[in-house]
C-alpha cells in the first residue's frame, strides 16, 4: 500500500493562532505586555523554541512589538489584515531557496545597519554578542542559538527598514528549526566551529560599529553561504533543494 503524507499544523502555528485569538477576542489588549517566553511555553505546554517561533510570526506580521531586554508587548496599532494572509513564507518549504533569499536580505540589512545604526542599536547587538561569550563558555546550546536568531534580527532592526525588518523577522520564524540543525552540524564537523562561528559574529559586530557598510554586507553574506554549505553536506536538501 503506497504512504501518504499527511499534512499537519505545526506547533508554532497552533500557538501563533491561539495569542493571535486572544488579541483579536480583547483578551490581550493593545500595548499590553505578553508573559516571558518561559512562562507561555509553560502555559501552553510546548517547548521554548515553539513559543519564539510563534512570536516572530505575530511580530512580522504586526501583532505584537518585542523590546530588546524591554520584553513583548501586544501592537498598540493592530493589522486589520488577518495576519496569514501577510506572511509571504509561510508556505515555503525550499531550504535552498530560503537560504538565498536570507543571504539577499540580510547582507544587505547589513550594509545599511552599519550606515543608520545607533548606539542604541550597537548597545544591543553588543548585548547579544555577550550572551554568545557567555553560552560559548557554558556550553548552552539552547542559550547560543537564541542569541544566534537575536543577533540577526537585532540586525534587521538596526537597519531602520521597516520592510526590510519584517521580511527578516518571518524569514527567520521559517528557518529557525534550520538555524539550530546547521549550528548541530557544523559543530559536529569541527569541534572548533563554535569558536569560529561566534568571531563570525563578532567581526560582523565590529563592522557595523565602525559603520564599514561593505564588510559588514560581505561578512554576513561568507557567514550564510557556509551554513548553505553545511547543510548541503549534511544531507538536509538535495541538489534541487528540497529538503530530504
Amino acid at each position: 500500500m503506497q504512504s501518504i503524507k499527511v499534512e499537519t499544523e505545526k506547533g508554532h502555528e497552533i500557538v501563533k493562532r491561539m495569542i493571535l485569538s486572544q488579541i483579536e477576542d480583547g483578551t490581550l489588549q493593545p500595548g499590553q505586555r505578553l508573559p516571558s517566553v518561559v512562562d507561555l511555553a509553560a502555559a501552553y505546554g510546548v517547548g521554548r523554541s515553539t513559543i519564539r517561533e510563534a512570536l516572530s510570526a505575530l511580530k512580522a506580521t504586526g501583532w505584537i512589538d518585542v523590546k530588546h531586554g524591554g520584553g513583548t508587548f501586544v501592537s498598540k496599532l493592530l493589522p486589520t489584515v488577518h495576519s496569514d494572509a501577510k506572511d509571504p513564507f509561510a508556505d515555503a518549504d525550499d531550504l535552498k531557496e530560503l537560504l538565498e533569499v536570507r543571504i539577499y536580505l540580510e547582507s544587505g540589512a547589513a550594509a545599511s545597519a552599519a550606515k543608520r545604526r545607533t548606539e542604541q542599536d550597537l548597545a544591543a547587538l553588543k548585548q547579544i554578542v555577550t550572551v554568545m561569550e557567555l553560552a560559548l563558555e557554558q556550553d548552552d546550546t539552547a542559550r547560543s542559538e537564541k542569541a544566534d536568531i537575536d543577533f540577526h534580527l537585532a540586525i534587521a532592526s538596526a537597519s531602520h527598514n521597516q520592510l526590510l525588518n519584517e521580511l527578516m523577522q518571518s524569514l527567520t520564524s521559517k528557518l529557525t528549526e534550520t538555524i539550530g540543525k546547521s549550528r548541530q552540524l557544523w559543530f559536529f564537523e569541527d569541534k572548533s566551529s563554535a569558536s569560529q562561528l561566534l568571531k563570525e559574529h563578532q567581526s560582523i559586530y565590529e563592522a557595523i560599529a565602525t559603520q564599514d557598510a561593505e564588510r559588514a554586507g560581505q561578512l554576513i553574506s561568507a557567514h550564510l553561504h557556509k551554513v548553505d554549505m553545511v547543510l548541503k553536506r549534511g544531507g538536509r536538501y538535495d541538489g534541487t533543494g528540497q529538503a530530504e
